[in-house]
C-alpha cells in the first residue's frame, strides 16, 4: 500500500519489507522486486534456476500450507464477490507426475542465436531451457527434440509454437509457424523425427512422419489423438476432474457431455449412462466416435461437431437429458449457460478452468432456478495462479 492506493509486486509475500522499483510500459500500480530486507518465514527457495525470468510458473517461493489456502481462497472470494453463496471444499492437489503437454517458443535472438524454451516473465522476450522440473516424466526428450525440430525451420525467418504432448506411444509434436516446406525441409525435419523417436511429427497438423500412431488411455478406451489435441496439463488432474464428474453423474442415464473435447469425461460416464458429445473441434469429436466405437462394454454414444458458442444446445434439445456436462474454454459458455438456465434438465455438471467466468455462468444458472451444491478447486497447475473447478448445480 501507498500514498497512490495499492501497489502489486510480484514475488513478494505478504508481511515482507522489500525494495522495489518501477516497471517500464506497465501500469503505474506495478513495481519490480529488487531486494528482500524482511522476509517472510513462508519463504521458501525455489527449486528451477530460471524461476523469476521464465514465465512458467509464478509461485515456487512460498511455503505449501499458505500457497494451498491462498489458491483455494481465489475460489471463495471470486465467488463471493459474485454474489454465489456455496461451500467451497478443500484444494484438490492433482500435479501428479507434472504437466504432460508444453508449447515451447522458438525465436532468432541476438547476433542470430536461436533461442529455444518458454515466455518470460511479463514480456515477449524467450527465456532458453534445457530442463523444466515441472514436466512429467514421459517428457523425457521434449526439450532436446523442440531445438533439434526449431533449428532448421528457423531459417524460415518465421517464430515458432512447438507444442509437444506426451502419448502411450512417445511424443506427439505439432509445429506452427514456419511456413510451408520444401521436399528437403521435410527430409531433414523426418530424419529428426526417427533420431529423436518421435511417435509423430506435425506442421500446422500436416503429417511430416508418423513412427507410430499417437493415443492415450482414457478409461477403458484408447484414443488416437488429433494433431495439436488439448489435453487437460497433467494426467492427474484429467483423472481427479473425472472421478469428481462421474461423482456427481452416479444416477445419471443420459448425458449430454459439452465442450466434450476427446472425451476425457464421455468415455468414462459411458461406461454407465449413454452418451451425446458435443465439441467445435471435429477431430476431436471424430477420435472420440472411433474410441468408443471400438471400446467393448460401453453404453452408446453419439458425438457430433457443433459450435456450442454460435449454436449452443436449445432447451428443446435438452429434453432428452437428465444430466449435463459442461467443460468450456476460459472464456466460460455464456451462451450455453443460459439456454441450460431455461430448461428443465435436473442436473447440471460444471468443470471450469477459470473462476471468474465460472462465476458469470454458475450465476446465470443460479437465477434461472438452479441451486449450487459444494464446488470443489483442482490444483493442476501447480505453481501458478490458476485453478479448475467442478461444481454440480439441481433443480
Amino acid at each position: 500500500m501507498s500514498d497512490a492506493g495499492n501497489i502489486y509486486v510480484p514475488y513478494a509475500l505478504a508481511g515482507e519489507t522489500v525494495e522495489v522499483g518501477p516497471v517500464p510500459g506497465h501500469h503505474p500500480d506495478r513495481r519490480r522486486l529488487i531486494r528482500i530486507h524482511t522476509a517472510s518465514p513462508a519463504r521458501i527457495a525455489p527449486f528451477c534456476a530460471h524461476f523469476g525470468l521464465c514465465g512458467g510458473c509464478a509461485i515456487q517461493h512460498w511455503d505449501a500450507e499458505p500457497y494451498r489456502a491462498w489458491k483455494r481462497a481465489i475460489v471463495i472470494t471470486t465467488l463471493a464477490q459474485a454474489g454465489i453463496d456455496c461451500a467451497v471444499a478443500p484444494l484438490v492437489d492433482a500435479h501428479g507426475l507434472g504437466r504432460r503437454r508444453i508449447t515451447l517458443h522458438g525465436r532468432m535472438g541476438t547476433h542470430d542465436v536461436l533461442k529455444v524454451g518458454f515466455s518470460a516473465a511479463h514480456s515477449h522476450d524467450i527465456v532458453p531451457i534445457d530442463r523444466c522440473p515441472v514436466l512429467d516424466p514421459h517428457l523425457s526428450g521434449a526439450i532436446e527434440a523442440a531445438w533439434a525440430v526449431a533449428e532448421p525451420l528457423i531459417a524460415m525467418g518465421r517464430p515458432l509454437d512447438i507444442q509437444i504432448t506426451a502419448t502411450n506411444s512417445g511424443l506427439d509434436i505439432d509445429v506452427r509457424g514456419s511456413g510451408p516446406l520444401s521436399t528437403g525441409l521435410i527430409a531433414k525435419l523426418s530424419r529428426i523425427a526417427e533420431h529423436h523417436r518421435l511417435a509423430r511429427l506435425t506442421r500446422h497438423g500436416e503429417l511430416v512422419l508418423m513412427r507410430t500412431p499417437p493415443t492415450v488411455s482414457i478409461g477403458k478406451a484408447e484414443v488416437a489423438l488429433p494433431p495439436g489435441s488439448f489435453l487437460q496439463a497433467t494426467a492427474e488432474g484429467e483423472a481427479t476432474l473425472a472421478a469428481l464428474v462421474s461423482g456427481h453423474c452416479s444416477r445419471a442415464k443420459h448425458i449430454a457431455d459439452l465442450f466434450c473435447g476427446v472425451g476425457p469425461f464421455a468415455l468414462r460416464l459411458a461406461a454407465k449412462a449413454r452418451i451425446a458429445a458435443f465439441d467445435n473441434d471435429a477431430g476431436a469429436v471424430a477420435a472420440l466416435q472411433k474410441a468408443a466405437t471400438t471400446t467393448p462394454g460401453l453404453k452408446p454414444v453419439k458425438a457430433e461437431a457443433r459450435d456450442l458458442f454460435r449454436r449452443p444446445l436449445m432447451p428443446q434439445e435438452l429434453r432428452d437429458y437428465d444430466t449435463v456436462v459442461f467443460d468450456p474454454p476460459r472464456q466460460g459458455a455464456q451462451a450455453q449457460a443460459m439456454q441450460l438456465a431455461a430448461s428443465k434438465v435436473p442436473t447440471v455438471v460444471a468443470v471450469s478452468c477459470n473462476v471468474a467466468t465460472f462465476a458469470r455462468d454458475a450465476k446465470i444458472l443460479i437465477d434461472g432456478g438452479y441451486r449450487i451444491g459444494s464446488v470443489t478447486p483442482v490444483d493442476q497447475f501447480r505453481h501458478t495462479p490458476h485453478v479448475e473447478l467442478v461444481a454440480r448445480f439441481a433443480r
